[in-house]
């Protein structure tokens, strides 16, 4: 039995993908521990799973408040400050993390590509690693745009110019954190190793996005692995989709850290009662009681803290969502169009490929209410849509998910050589 370390950044939903990675390997007869400041404890939800507290004087009790906030509102001179969090969080893990693991004789480490700072510190102590895209893959490659744009596919001059114009202004923007970044590899001896993306695993790379929904690639490492979602074994998968022509059913999440946008669900709601379509709206306890109560007020809209996803989404015609991986990838199991309404980080570039893909509709969160009723009511009118839906299913189905996950990592830090995988070329 081994004994793997994860690392992740403190959200929700790279808490929970990796949860269920982590099951799948004690299943397999191995130790799994979760390593983060304390605040984030209580988003696991197995008692299976260990966790150890890093952080203490630097990430006390309560710290992780002012991270989400910044994060669920990352606009402007929040953006910047969310950064700096970032930049604090990989600075906690190469200075207590080292020390944390030979306490616990981590044999491997589990790394989110959004956390480099596992990876230094699995380098530095010469132990294998690998590295998961719970989000869009941040591996970069020339002529696509970076995963945070919004940014069409296209492959034309102008559009080459667009994309690598906005890299420049997104290393600017993370200059803080590629200076720890670049800080800390140099104390641990290492070398090259600049930014986030010079930080990915040798050994294994996995992501839950398939390349039947990502943008054509041509330039990921043969040990890049394309799992698709990493969910439980409970998950079912709706082979037969179909959808109503009237009666028309909404599900409506903007996520964990978004569920506070109350006039952003008013317009949904109002959009949806004006089309004649039920909704049920989950906020995520972002919402205070009077708002929901005053969203619910309106006929044929339901208003839940919190709800099983995956059924909600089954039981709907349409998901309309921020562009979140992990509702994306559950919408496409379940067979289910989307309304895209990206608000920060890599949702624009997930709502650029729904797009691309003919699996939705993006629309921007400044639109008027007709604007989302109309888009709503052209979901239900494209036929090919069902199509492009079942296409990107099978090709779920034949990932592997959580399974195939846990067999590479086993394989990868078992052997630390690297697993090649079958093929990720779009």
């Amino acid at each position: 039995m081994s004994h793997y370390a994860v690392i992740a950044p403190p959200f929700y939903s790279h808490i929970y993908a990796l949860e269920q990675l982590a099951l799948a390997l004690i299943e397999a007869g191995h130790r799994v521990t979760f390593f983060h400041q304390i605040d984030v404890k209580p988003l696991l939800r197995s008692e299976r799973i260990g966790f150890y507290a890093l952080g203490y004087k630097t990430h006390p009790l309560g710290s992780l408040k002012k991270t989400l906030a910044l994060a669920a509102n990352p606009l402007g001179p929040a953006m910047f400050r969310l950064i700096g969090e970032m930049a604090k969080s990989t600075l906690l893990f190469c200075r207590e993390l080292p020390a944390a693991c030979r306490q616990l004789a981590i044999d491997g480490l589990i790394v989110d590509q959004m956390e480099p700072g596992g990876a230094l510190v699995a380098q530095k102590l010469g132990l294998p690693y690998v590295s998961i895209a719970c989000a869009l893959p941040l591996n970069r490659e020339p002529g696509l745009p970076l995963a945070v744009m919004p940014f069409r596919y296209q492959q034309n001059e102008q559009a080459r110019q667009y994309y690598a114009s906005s890299e420049r202004v997104y290393d600017w923007m993370m200059r803080k954190h590629d200076n720890v970044i670049s800080e800390q590899a140099q104390r641990f001896g290492l070398t090259g190793i600049t930014q986030l993306h010079h930080c990915f695993s040798p050994l294994a790379q996995i992501s839950q996005l398939i390349p039947e929904l990502d943008f054509p690639r041509r330039n990921l490492p043969a040990h890049f692995h394309a799992t698709g979602p990493l969910r439980s074994s409970s998950a079912v998968l709706n082979t037969s989709p179909s959808r109503k022509r009237h009666g028309l059913k909404v599900y409506a999440s903007l996520g964990t850290l978004q569920g506070h946008r109350y006039a952003l669900f008013k317009k949904l709601a109002t959009a949806c009662h004006a089309v004649g379509a039920e909704l049920l709206l989950t906020h995520c306890g972002g919402l205070n009681a009077s708002q929901a109560q005053q969203l619910a007020k309106t006929p044929g809209i339901e208003v839940v803290d919190f709800v099983n996803q995956s059924d909600a989404i089954a039981a709907a015609d349409i998901t309309v969502t921020h562009g979140g991986m992990n509702t994306v990838l559950d919408s496409i199991q379940q067979g289910k169009p989307m309304l895209v309404i990206p608000l920060a980080f890599d949702q624009p570039g997930i709502a650029a490929r729904v797009v691309h893909h003919g699996v939705g509709q993006r629309l921007s969160r400044f639109a008027s209410r007709k604007a989302c009723s109309t888009q709503l009511m052209q979901l239900t009118r494209q036929p090919q849509t069902d199509h492009n839906l079942s296409r990107l299913q099978h090709a779920l189905q034949r990932a592997g998910g959580t399974q195939q996950a846990a067999n590479i990592v086993i394989a990868a830090l078992s052997q630390g050589q690297p697993v090649l995988a079958r093929g990720y070329h779009g």
